[in-house]
């Protein structure tokens, strides 16, 4: 079990508790989060509970959102229990009157608000064959994937780009639309050849699509990893990938607004 945090709606500050393995973990970690007294109102922490599997893959088992404003008066030292969402809920909205404040705050990014569960978010599985230079990428799934202007899901796809160091596509692929679901279910694999010189060099860039006709479409997020990972977290499952000789990795991504 592992406990990560994110500092809403700035979605830039993490935290994350060390692996227990059991399943009434005892973690007694502590976290400091710089928030001042004016922004109290506006800012919140995203809670989520994982489970770590064998073979590296990660299953998220339920979440929540705490707003700041509605335990600033409350004693420091005291403790609070805190329920989860399960994750069969997560992304149908919170009915809890404490993300209240949180709902109303600017939060613009790819046009989700924290009412809605959080930043859009992609599960992706990385395993690379040193012997054969196959690089397999699996687009799992999505989640809080919303149209906040229509009130609809929008009819999403995932494109999959792999490229040089100049920034030239080497390779790139794509899966098939998801109309109307906003977290949507992919299980698509692409496979790239990449020789095990080049794993530092190149870069792996995931692109998120809105399709909203036969002609038009419109990138609403996208992450990298490799050479040019968009983030820490990013990088570590490129790294992750790397040092597991093989064995599939999966984790979950934030979108970045493009």
């Amino acid at each position: 079990m592992q406990i990560r945090m994110l500092l809403l709606p700035l979605r830039k500050i993490r935290q994350k508790t060390k692996l227990r393995p059991t399943d009434n973990p005892q973690f007694e970690e502590s976290f400091d989060f710089k928030v001042t007294q004016a922004d109290l109102d506006t800012m919140g922490l995203r809670i989520r509970l994982y489970g770590c599997e064998k073979l590296r893959r990660e299953t998220l088992i339920g979440e929540t959102v705490v707003s700041f404003s509605s335990i600033s008066a409350v004693d420091p030292c005291q403790t609070l229990w805190i329920d989860l969402e399960p994750r069969s809920s997560i992304g149908h909205g919170y009915s809890s009157s404490d993300v209240s404040s949180l709902a109303c705050s600017e939060v613009s990014s790819l046009n989700i608000s924290i009412q809605h569960g959080g930043p859009p978010e992609l599960m992706i599985g990385l395993a690379y064959n040193g012997s054969t230079g196959r690089l397999s990428v699996e687009i799992l799934n999505g989640t809080n994937f919303r149209n906040m202007a229509t009130k609809r899901p929008p009819d999403i796809y995932v494109k999959v780009t792999l490229k040089a160091p100049n920034g030239r596509e080497m390779a790139k692929s794509k899966t098939s639309v998801r109309p109307g679901q906003p977290n949507p279910l992919y299980k698509e694999t692409f496979v790239f050849q990449v020789a095990q010189f080049q794993l530092a060099d190149v870069s792996l860039m995931v692109s998120v699509f809105v399709r909203k006709s036969l002609k038009r479409k419109e990138m609403i997020g996208w992450f990298t990893m490799g050479q040019t990972s968009s983030s820490g977290e990013d990088q570590s499952h490129w790294t992750a990938m790397i040092d597991s000789s093989g064995e599939q990795v999966f984790r979950w991504h934030v979108l970045l607004e493009p």
